[in-house]
């Protein structure tokens, strides 16, 4: 176990070889560089992200903030817990979404893990950050979404003035409208409940305690 504010070392490395470090503290859960690395390699592989997001490494930070308060509250109030059913689906698909899959035939369970080694992670480990991702995704969905309705003319504006000219753009032939409009519709509500969440996100962060550390400072 590594203190809060210490770099951590591996048995047998150089005397001061640096490993990782703690770079934020959210109710003494710690949040690691190596935590930020894996975090910038798996919004990469995210198949919707628009040219206009912010991808500094600060705002990785923050994000990895933001899911960490989250997660914690979701600890309190427990949900039905993702099934590896609905994960294989939900990755099957994913398999078919991300662009860049088509040039390692990620239809294929061989291009797919290739895909996903050449992003940094094991199958292992990217299915174990994708089941939180869902777990999060479903935390926020039961809490927000009473009232928020996505409609067919959401679905269809996002899939025509988004989607398609992203798959034009890497000349890639995009998925139909039927097949792709359940995942078009969680990145609509994901939008939906934007202002609701960071509200939230902001009194979780007034009621906890919650600390960005600055490099070489040590935390409490």
């Amino acid at each position: 176990t590594v203190p809060p504010g210490q770099p951590s070392t591996l048995p047998g490395a150089g005397q001061g070889t640096v490993l990782d470090r703690v770079v934020a503290v959210v109710n003494g859960d710690l949040i690691l560089e190596s935590d930020v690395d894996e975090e910038m390699r798996f919004e990469e592989i995210q198949p919707y992200r628009t040219a206009d997001e912010n991808h500094s490494r600060e705002f990785t930070v923050r994000r990895l903030i933001d899911q960490l308060l989250i997660l914690q509250q979701a600890d309190l109030e427990p949900e039905t817990a993702i099934s590896d059913k609905e994960l294989d689906a939900q990755l099957m698909t994913l398999r078919k979404d991300i662009p860049e899959c088509k040039q390692y035939h990620c239809e294929t369970d061989a291009g797919w893990e290739k895909y996903i080694n050449a992003h940094g992670f094991t199958l292992e480990e990217f299915r174990k950050r994708w089941r939180e991702r869902m777990e999060l995704l479903r935390f926020i969905e039961v809490r927000f979404r009473n009232g928020i309705r996505i409609s067919d003319d959401d679905i269809k504006s996002y899939y025509e003035k988004t989607m398609l000219p992203e798959y034009a753009e890497r000349h890639v032939t995009p998925p139909k409208l039927e097949t792709i409009s359940p995942r078009i519709e969680e990145v609509l509500l994901q939008q939906q409940v934007g202002n609701l969440l960071r509200d939230w996100l902001t009194s979780l962060r007034a009621q906890g305690r919650v600390r960005i550390m600055r490099p070489g400072e040590v935390a409490p």
